[in-house]
């Protein structure tokens, strides 16, 4: 693979009550445990809220590139991904994600074409694939 782009944070004080911060100072925060993991949650992100609002905007631009090549009109599209965090039966944490797709004016069998193929573009898709249990809806 031929890199394109590297992002870099670098995370400090306690993990997931900690604080990350992006090479370029962009993203400066601090971080909390959810009330649901047992912390106390409230006006501070957390790695899930992350890595949910990264999938969606990839996910969110491969599929305007699909459509785009599959010349399919796209119009007030949205993609939401619920990220979520739970035990697994072997020890330690995994993640499940659902992506849910909002594609007003298209009819089903157009709209899963184009998910399929956004899916299979997709890094965040393909770096998931076969590791994390994914749920394609269409709303």
């Amino acid at each position: 693979m031929s890199t394109l782009y590297t992002a870099s944070a670098t995370a400090t004080g306690e993990g997931r009550s900690g604080h990350v911060r992006s090479s370029d100072g962009v993203l400066d925060f601090d971080l909390a445990i959810p009330k649901e993991m047992g912390g106390p949650g409230g006006a501070l992100t957390n790695p899930e809220q992350l890595f949910a609002a990264g999938y969606a905007a990839c996910f969110h631009s491969a599929l305007k590139r699909v459509a785009s090549h599959q010349k399919v009109t796209l119009v007030d599209t949205a993609i939401t991904v619920d990220v979520g965090i739970g035990p697994l039966p072997t020890g330690g944490f995994g993640l499940s994600v659902t992506i849910e797709a909002e594609l007003p004016g298209l009819d089903e069998t157009t709209a899963k074409a184009v998910l399929d193929a956004a899916h299979q573009l997709c890094p965040y898709s393909n770096a998931t694939r076969g590791n994390v249990e994914v749920q394609i809806n269409l709303a």
